[in-house]
């Protein structure tokens, strides 16, 4: 028999089918209250300081008006990894054209309500041919990732974060830092040159996190799972298969499942190129093979129910 769905559930997978919208315009609320004011600007201009050539000081709020920022690109222009011509550094990502949302299952309830969240652990841009770059020379790099969000008045996406974004080991401010300093600096078109007069230190650390968010917020893991019948339970266990085939068909796009060394599903990796740039690119999914495309989990798996601490 078919599983009973909630009407979060309902709206969950409706509003998947918004993925092809830039995503600024198109979190659905399917966890919380909606997001929007995380992106309506506040409060008076305060100057940034910095100190030794390294690393900013944020002070203050900053507005921060989505979008305005990035450069502008054709409509019509290329898709990442699709492309065999030069195309506008800024409006065309590479070599990192490859772009993975990670997610994981946590083996842990990190904090009240969070038994059927599966949680956020970063986006990847891996080359094209499935191999990754790693802490690219794009400067500066940022160590302080909440002070740069919340000076630009991104305090609620804070919040959002410390609940979806969280650490397996270590903080959570440890975590971003790390994703972004590793991952994102491998996104050329988060370049501080693609900002050009308008730029502003640390305005590229915010586009990261607000698209990646945006993305991981259409990808209801659980829910995709739980509308095929594959919920968690610690006495059964589901084909490989079933699982990958439910992702797949709720996102469009190729699954990469990482499981524990017990045969727990663990971790799930979608697969997107970008048409455009990071910041107001279109997210198109990725169906294709590649080099590291297949994960490690057994033919049948085992999908825990969250321990208590």
């Amino acid at each position: 028999m078919a599983p009973t769905l909630s009407p979060r559930a309902i709206f969950t997978y409706a509003n998947n089918l918004l993925s092809q919208v830039p995503l600024l315009s198109s979190i659905p609320t399917s966890f919380l209250d909606p997001v929007s004011s995380i992106f309506e600007p506040a409060g008076p201009t305060k100057p940034y300081e910095t100190y030794n050539n390294e690393q900013s000081v944020f002070d203050g709020i900053t507005p921060y008006d989505p979008l305005t920022g990035a450069p502008t690109c054709p409509i019509d222009g290329p898709i990442s990894c699709q492309n065999k011509t030069v195309a506008d550094s800024c409006c065309f990502i590479h070599p990192g054209g490859r772009l993975l949302l990670t997610q994981f299952w946590d083996e842990e309830i990190h904090a009240g309500g969070t038994e059927e969240d599966w949680t956020l652990h970063g986006l990847w841009p891996d080359l094209c041919d499935g191999s990754y770059d790693q802490y690219c020379g794009m400067t500066p790099r940022f160590n302080n990732i909440t002070a740069v969000l919340e000076h630009y008045d991104q305090g609620e996406l804070v919040e959002f974060m410390n609940r979806y974004w969280v650490a397996n080991y270590g903080t959570n401010e440890h975590l971003w830092a790390h994703e972004y300093n590793k991952h994102g600096t491998c996104i050329n078109t988060l370049a501080p040159s693609c900002y050009g007069e308008s730029y502003t230190p640390g305005v590229e650390v915010v586009d990261y996190f607000v698209r990646a968010f945006g993305l991981f917020r259409l990808l209801d893991t659980y829910r995709a799972l739980e509308i095929a019948g594959i919920e968690p339970d610690s006495s059964k266990t589901y084909a490989l298969q079933d699982v990958q085939d439910a992702l797949e068909k709720f996102s469009g796009s190729r699954v990469i499942l990482k499981c524990s060394r017990h045969g727990a599903l663990h971790e799930a990796w979608y697969v997107y190129f970008v048409k455009g740039s990071l910041q107001v690119g279109e997210f198109v999914p990725a169906k294709d093979t590649f080099k590291g495309d297949q994960g490690n989990c057994p033919s049948r798996v085992r999908y825990l129910p969250k321990r208590k601490k």
